[in-house]
């Protein structure tokens, strides 16, 4: 009996988050149009002896029982306080009688081991040679005429410079291959992709010389599955003798300013668990020639997977030119946060406008552009500047030798070594053999002559990206003294991209927010989904449970996986609003999943049939309930329809199940409503208060804020009850048009007409105010954006925040953005910070000396100000641009509507706009024992309430309703596979069931992939109505899960590709701050 009651749970569970809200959403999208890692902070050691495991249990016991006693002490702290502010806050309640504050009454601290502390306050005293935040301040950005290379500077050298090393030059061939741009993944690969893999074969077997390379895996695997054994043992030939090499090797070359860094792992790991299974091989060159904009997240996340190399091209080009001055085009990447040198990886920054064959032999396109033998005269293409290639023959060998190997002289002016990267290819090339054979040939030809020739004191060939880098680093361990590097340490990173004149790439940051969001949604999905089936598929396996096994489970998720990948794609992300079902008649069951690794307190609302409705515990318990009016339009109200929100508790990434019946008895605390600007009759069951002209202020409040909204229904004014100063906090809306001069704003660039203008309207918009039990609102509808803001009146992490939601129409605007604006009078000046990738956070100045919209920055999950009292959050759901234009403001662009193209090769605009969803919370919170001098430090941090804030806001429950499967079996009450909830700042990322050699099949093995988060202490913790605790980043094994045993759990590198030299299974995980690891682990 108890094992049939577990499998309902997990039946309704894994059913409706896999097949339903993966499938679905998908299925929507698309109708909608190395060498080993270094072992420093890596991996934990071995097997402790038996004497070790007993000390530590001991060490564990101690740190138990302090943490009962800190525990005991905040609880009593938190008594005497309540009990002095009895009197104050016995109106510490939504107005109007919404009742008390509510459970859950954990009123206690996170408990912080004062060690954790340590790394934040001691974070950014590094000294990196070059930290781009000085970079931005050094240059002018004045853009004067650099002569043939237009955006750089004249070039010269002597002649007898290679006399004692002769110049090295390796001659990358590549194609980029975007998984949809244009085209569509699949008219792509049947018009294109399928072709350069299909001559890649023939071609490269022609002559051993010859090299090629190769990034995006999605479509190697599409063409691997229709090709035959030949074709495949050809390409493990050139794999095996160094012509072919896959570089990065993900699923897709990502976006690095929108992507989250669960997806950009995710589509990491499906691309090397493919090349491990399929071809035997592991990448060890990172190449992103075409993201619009560098992350040190993308640096740190390579280098984890076990990397030692990575090239970027997609670079401001005044920081390409100041970078070719100082000759530190080369250079190791190390992360803002590192004491140390343990995340440094080697940097190629390309030097010049683009990755085509014109700007990559050397400075002047002109010239490198009669090296690209595709533009031979005859063909479809041609040279710009006037001057086409010549095909190579005899009587041209020499001039045209002498001429190329100039180019690679001068480029190599701009390094610190002798070797020089020239790559050959640009997107979608090498599709017909005759530009093989123009390309190869020729430049065959060419090296043949340079190499015979011994007075030009080079070596030329073919190569692959691996073949410089090795020849790079043989050289500079020559030339290094003492040790030490040639080469100059670089932290910070490499946004807003500009690639000419005032042309920041800063639009896509935004454009089309509805995917954004509905990519946000998807991740949290296919999360929940991971960790669910691999739980059900162990259960599975223990009870014998042959069709759940046999099941097509995995496949799904697999393409889920695949398809959410695709979209991390840089031209993809760079481009929602829940669906009500409305639970009718009979009784019915409600799973509620919880996906975060902390116990949970969190409303949650379904909608019903029946205002009789009622709600209890699996047990029978009722349980209470706020039933609110369902809304057809802003001022009707549904006569069918009713939502009903409750409080559900439920263990860490457990299930929890309540019961929805139809009773004559159900007695919901019914919400109230006042309605401002307009006129509705009371019709059902809910009291409609029609309200004139408003005397007071519009309030809503809980037992820890205090707000205050205009008579537009705008908020104007946050009070945080904990020290009880108001702040001005100011929402309202703006609009940006674009310029007026030829080049418009577009998908990609940001080229607006000055700053915004206020969003004004002529009539005093409808405002509904909405006061319950659980939360209670505000909602004011203009013509393009519904705006709601919304408290929950509950202790714990969602009471301590402001959620806003913004639904956003912009559909019959034209070259218009529309803008959110946070005002306040806290005095942030010039600085403000957003998140990397939901990682890390990156300091920001804005800078007169840019124009506005160099001044808008990737915002992928938060962005806060500060000053020396007071930190105020904006926590995000979706991907947006946002920037501090002005100080104590934090504006975010949620939509653009644009009719003209960018020229930058999408040859449209962007007006096939959705009606959008934005989430956000806000966060105010007080900052103690401040330095201001540390604010100008290179590296900040989220306090821990501001990350479990935004892994909610993230990660949001999921409830699952249910018929009775069977009327015999009983439902579990709750599953809870977590022991206890995990260190307040350890992530669990995923728990990804890993594939076996069987296509379609598992294996019994999942990645357990763990995120540690940096965080500052100084502020307060208290009163999140969370049990963790800090632990200094160790947990214990045995103490993970109730529901299995570990069989084993060793280290891995990020993406499975490499074990440590000492894997064995270890007893204790040991992760330091901001460490992203992952373990194999096998469950029973």
């Amino acid at each position: 009996m108890k094992l049939s009651r577990q499998f309902t749970v997990f039946g309704s569970a894994i059913f409706c988050v896999v097949i339903f809200s993966l499938y679905l959403m998908l299925d929507r999208g698309h109708l909608d149009y190395p060498k080993s890692p270094r072992r420093e902070g890596s991996f934990p050691q071995g097997q402790l002896s038996m004497l070790q495991e007993k000390i530590d249990h001991l060490e564990r016991l101690l740190a138990e029982n302090n943490e009962i006693i800190s525990n005991i002490r905040d609880s009593v702290i938190n008594l005497s306080e309540s009990v002095e502010d009895g009197t104050k806050n016995s109106k510490g309640n939504f107005s109007h009688g919404a009742g008390s504050p509510l459970l859950p009454s954990k009123r206690l601290s996170l408990t912080v081991d004062p060690a954790d502390c340590l790394f934040a306050s001691q974070s950014g005293s590094q000294s990196s040679e070059v930290q781009m935040l000085d970079v931005y301040s050094l240059i002018p950005f004045d853009n004067p005429d650099g002569g043939v290379w237009k955006q750089g500077f004249d070039i010269t050298y002597k002649p007898d410079e290679w006399d004692t090393k002769p110049l090295q030059v390796f001659v990358v061939p590549h194609s980029h291959n975007d998984p949809g741009w244009l085209k569509t993944f699949d008219d792509y690969f049947r018009e294109k992709t399928q072709y350069i893999f299909n001559n890649m074969v023939v071609k490269l077997k022609e002559d051993p010389r010859r090299k090629f390379i190769w990034s995006e895996i999605s479509y190697l695997s599409k063409w691997w599955e229709a090709i035959d054994v030949q074709k495949k043992d050809a390409v493990k030939s050139l794999l095996e003798n160094g012509q072919f090499e896959i570089v990065t090797g993900g699923w897709v070359m990502p976006d690095e300013a929108g992507a989250h860094y669960f997806a950009i792992i995710d589509q990491l790991i499906e691309g090397h668990q493919w090349l491990e299974k399929n071809l035997g091989v592991k990448p060890r060159s990172g190449w992103a020639i075409d993201p619009f904009g560098h992350s040190p997240t993308m640096a740190y996340l390579l280098k984890r997977a076990g990397f030692s190399h990575m090239l970027i091209q997609r670079v401001h080009y005044a920081v390409k030119k100041h970078f070719a001055l100082h000759k530190t085009l080369e250079f190791f990447w190390r992360q803002n946060w590192d004491l140390g040198s343990v995340t440094d990886i080697f940097c190629h920054m390309m030097p010049f406008y683009s990755y085509d064959i014109p700007h990559t032999c050397g400075p002047d396109p002109k010239i490198c552009c009669q090296f690209d033998f595709k533009r031979l005269p005859g063909g479809r293409y041609g040279c710009p500047w006037g001057v086409p290639p010549e095909t190579i023959y005899p009587g041209n060998l020499q001039n045209r030798a002498e001429m190329l190997l100039d180019q690679y002289r001068k480029k190599s002016e701009l390094f610190r070594t002798t070797v020089v990267l020239a790559p050959l290819g640009d997107d979608f090339r090498y599709t017909e053999r005759t530009e093989w054979d123009h390309q190869f040939k020729n430049y065959q030809l060419l090296f043949d002559y340079m190499n015979s020739h011994s007075q030009y004191n080079v070596k030329i060939q073919f190569g692959t990206l691996s073949d410089y880098f090795d020849a790079l680093e043989k050289e500079a361990s020559a030339s290094s003294r003492n040790s030490q590097s040639i080469f100059p340490v670089v932290s910070g990173d490499f946004f807003t991209y500009a690639d000419r004149d005032d042309h920041y790439w800063s639009g896509y940051f935004t454009s089309r927010p509805f995917y954004k969001r509905m990519d946000r949604i998807l991740e949290s999905h296919l999360r929940a989904a991971e960790i669910l089936y691999y739980f059900a598929m162990k259960q599975a396996k223990q009870y014998k449970i042959s069709k759940f096994l046999s099941s097509s489970h995995y496949v799904m998720l697999t393409e889920a996986r695949r398809n959410l990948g695709l979209f991390q794609h840089h031209d993809a992300i760079t481009g929602t609003a829940k669906d009500w079902v409305v639970v009718d008649y009979g009784t019915r069951y409600l799973v509620v999943y919880n996906p975060s690794e902390q116990a949970r307190s969190s409303v949650v609302s379904v909608c019903v049939s029946s205002s009789a409705a009622q709600v209890s515990s699996a047990s029978g318990k009722p349980v209470e309930i706020q039933m609110s009016a369902v809304w057809d339009t802003a001022t009707t109200v549904s006569q069918t329809a009713y939502e009903i929100s409750f409080l559900a508790e439920m263990p860490p990434l457990g299930l929890k199940v309540y019961k929805i019946l139809e009773t004559s008895s159900s007695n919901p605390h019914l919400a109230k409503y006042d309605l401002y600007n307009g006129n509705i009759a009371n019709e059902g069951i809910f009291n409609m208060n029609n309200i004139k002209s408003a005397q007071e202020a519009i309030t809503l409040e809980n037992s820890f804020i205090r707000l205050r909204f205009g008579q537009s229904g705008l908020m104007e004014e946050m009070l945080n009850k904990g020290d009880g100063k108001s702040l001005e906090v100011t929402v309202q809306f703006s609009w940006y048009g674009t310029t007026s001069k030829r080049d418009k704003s577009g998908a990609y660039l940001f080229l607006p007409d000055g700053e915004a203008k206020p969003y004004v309207y002529t009539t005093p918009p409808f405002v509904r105010v909405q006061r319950g039990r659980f939360y209670s609102d505000v909602t004011c509808f203009f013509e393009h954006v519904t705006h709601r803001v919304r408290l929950y009146n509950i202790h714990g992490v969602e009471g301590q925040s402001v959620e806003i939601s913004n639904i956003v129409d912009i559909r019959k605007e034209h070259n218009y953005e529309i803008a959110m604006r946070i005002s306040s009078s806290i005095n942030s000046q010039n600085r403000f910070y957003t998140d990397l990738n939901g990682y890390q956070i990156q300091p920001r100045v804005t800078m007169s000396k840019l124009p506005l919209q160099a001044n808008v920055y990737p915002m992928t999950t938060m962005a806060y100000i500060q000053d020396a009292e007071r930190r105020l959050t904006l926590l995000s759901a979706q991907s947006l641009g946002v920037s501090s234009l002005k100080s104590g403001q934090i504006e975010v662009i949620m939509d653009r509507r644009l009719m003209q193209d960018d020229n930058r090769g999408l040859e449209q605009g962007v007006h096939d706009n959705k009606i959008t969803a934005n989430l956000f919370r806000i966060l105010l919170e007080k900052r103690s024992v401040v330095n201001m001098e540390e604010d100008q430090k290179a590296v900040s941090y989220p306090s821990l309430l501001s990350h479990i804030t935004s892994s909610f806001l993230n990660h949001p429950v999921f409830p699952m309703t249910e018929k009775v499967p069977v009327p015999t079996l009983q439902l579990l009450g709750e599953f809870s596979p977590l022991m206890a909830p995990l260190p307040c700042d350890i992530h669990l990322v995923n728990l990804r069931t890993v594939q076996s050699k069987v296509d379609g099949k598992h294996s019994n093995e999942a990645a357990l992939i763990l995120h540690r988060k940096g965080f500052d202490c100084r502020f307060s913790s208290r009163d999140t109505g969370l049990l963790c605790s800090t632990t200094q980043g160790k947990i214990l094994v045995q103490k993970l899960f109730s529901k299995f045993t570990v069989v084993s759990i060793t280290p891995s590198s990020l993406s499975l590709m490499h074990p440590p030299p000492d894997a064995r299974n270890i007893s204790e995980i040991n992760l330091s701050p901001m460490e992203i690891s992952t373990f194999r682990i096998h469950l029973r």
